[in-house]
């Protein structure tokens, strides 16, 4: 039975659904770190976390049961995606639970640092009535600019139009025929924003790219007098440089919902006019934390009883009907990847290359890419390799994965073609699949065949002369391996060439069936590859 972790607390209606869910058992553990963190999860099958526990490359430093990670919401900063890709950990987030609350708050901090709220109402506890002192700005006919129109940015859009403000954006991925419909200015260059805008928000993951976004330079071309409002990610402005921009009057307002170091209870900003800080509420209601731990709860029970993969961040999505859908061509191009490890034994590999062809070129290729470099690391890997880690692995090791899609059909309506550039040859074999679960080998090199691509394969290299099936199956024979199926191929329709056999044995030949074999005068070489038998699954698939 599959064992679920819940590392930080979680809204009540998210753990009683979680209570309810069938053959899962499940364990509460808030507050982890170190050693006792990373004994939870290596012995766990999927974990829940919020943004309290931190799962470092530390904490999953030998871990070869947990599958996947949750995060009940939007950020996976305390997690570390490199680590848990490579060990094929899924982790996925909650994107759309917190969507509402963090728009509201962002607008929240952004009304009550023009009309001065906090130091008012401070100035009322205090005793004072200066309402000269706290005289504000409307929101109305302002620009505000906003990096990143995801689902919290388009939210936030929505409400600025509504209260009569103009609004520039920036998203490579918003078209201008979208952005048009939404009323928004989209802008090319982040920059370029920056001296018309008097309202700035962002709303986008802290990447390289976004990282300290604001800063002492890009402090220059900004709009005298303009208001930052930052409820995404610490670290997007330099807080260093929110500093000198208030100090000098370059900025008249920061209000900062997160901070490059969480918990955050010292910083030079706190206490400064023109400033409203708050400690990451922005997901904090009721209503945001019940979604997104029923949300999360949703995703890992779904994930651990059929495969279903949604909102990931480190691995394509995979849907139960995907899954079945393609089912056939993954065990396909997992068998072929198990197939050229083998096959190129004993030599360095240097590059990858798969053309999809047919009807096949037209599906989800990547995921079929993944499973071919999962069954070509399979036995190469002391860790548990599958469709998460594969690609990972072998980036890792200097190998390139080239794909290309070719919608024209061959002899077969789709087929699978691999080729490994080794340190000295290279090796191709193509597979197709027949019917819906019958995987087929139909070509080897320069050689065509027909040949089941499952159990023990013996392949030989011979010249095509009468009398050498009769003598490699009179010597297998005499070792007593029984031959299942049997595919011949010539390089050419002309006879006397060379040619190549493929036995579907029943069991391995022993070394002595061997070196009778390849001491023939006609072989030239002879290999035995093994694969799961017929309808065997790898459990990724199963």
């Amino acid at each position: 039975m599959p064992k679920i972790i819940v590392l930080d607390e979680l809204a009540p209606e998210g753990m009683e659904l979680l209570a309810a869910a069938e053959g899962v058992s499940v364990e509460v553990k808030t507050g982890l770190k170190g050693d006792d963190l990373r004994d939870a999860l290596a012995n766990a099958d999927g974990a829940i976390c919020r943004s309290g526990v931190k799962i470092t490359a530390a904490s999953l430093e030998g871990n070869r049961r947990l599958k996947a990670i949750v995060r009940a919401g939007v950020g996976t900063d305390n997690i570390d995606k490199h680590a848990a890709t490579r060990l094929g950990i899924v982790v996925m987030n909650t994107p759309a639970g917190n969507t509402l609350s963090t728009a509201e708050h962002t607008f929240a901090l952004m009304l009550a640092l023009s009309r001065n709220i906090a130091p008012a109402y401070q100035s009322l506890c205090q005793g004072q009535w200066n309402r000269s002192s706290f005289t504000g700005t409307q929101l109305a006919d302002k620009t505000l600019g906003i990096v990143g129109l995801g689902r919290i940015g388009l939210e936030v859009a929505k409400r600025a139009r509504a209260f009569g403000m103009r609004v520039l954006g920036f998203d490579p991925f918003l078209t201008a025929e979208r952005a048009a419909e939404l009323g928004i200015e989209p802008i090319a260059v982040v920059a370029d924003m920056f001296p018309h805008i008097d309202y700035l928000t962002v709303h986008t993951p802290l990447t390289s790219e976004t990282e300290n976004l604001i800063n002492l330079d890009t402090l220059e071309v900004l709009k005298p007098g303009a208001r930052l409002i930052n409820c995404a990610r610490g670290g997007i402005y330099n807080e260093a440089a929110l500093v000198a921009g208030l100090k000098s009057g370059k900025l008249a307002g920061v209000a900062l919902d997160v901070f490059a170091e969480e918990p955050c209870k010292n910083s030079e900003l706190f206490g400064m006019p023109g400033v409203l800080c708050t400690p990451h509420l922005g997901a904090s209601t009721d209503e945001a934390q019940t979604q997104v731990a029923v949300e999360a709860v949703e995703l890992l029970t779904k994930f651990l009883r059929n495969g279903e993969i949604r909102h990931a961040v480190n691995v394509a999505a995979v849907d139960p009907k995907t899954l079945e859908s393609l089912r056939g061509f993954l065990d396909v191009a997992y068998r072929l990847g198990l197939f050229m490890a083998q096959w190129s034994s004993g030599e360095g590999i240097t590059g990858c290359r798969l053309t999809y062809r047919g009807e096949v070129a037209a599906r989800d290729t990547k995921l079929l890419t993944a499973a071919f470099c999962t069954g070509l690391l399979q036995s190469a890997m002391e860790e548990p390799v599958n469709l998460v880690n594969a690609h990972v692995l072998l980036q890792e090791r200097g190998i390139e994965v080239a794909t290309q899609t070719r919608s024209e059909r061959s002899d077969f309506s789709s087929a699978i073609t691999t080729e490994i550039t080794t340190t000295r040859s290279t090796f191709l074999a193509e597979a197709t699949l027949f019917g819906e679960n019958m995987p087929r080998l139909i070509r080897l090199g320069e050689y065509r065949l027909e040949a089941y691509l499952d159990g023990v394969l013996m392949i030989f290299r011979h010249q095509d002369v009468p009398g050498i099936v009769g003598t490699v199956g009179t010597a297998l024979g005499r070792h007593h391996v029984n031959i299942g199926q049997m595919a011949v191929g010539r390089a050419s329709k002309q006879q006397g060439g060379q040619a190549i056999g493929v036995m579907n044995l029943d069991t391995p030949p022993s070394a002595e069936a061997m070196r009778e074999i390849s001491q023939h005068p006609a072989i030239d070489g002879v290999d035995i590859i093994q694969l799961p038998s017929g309808g065997d699954l790898p459990a990724w698939l199963a």
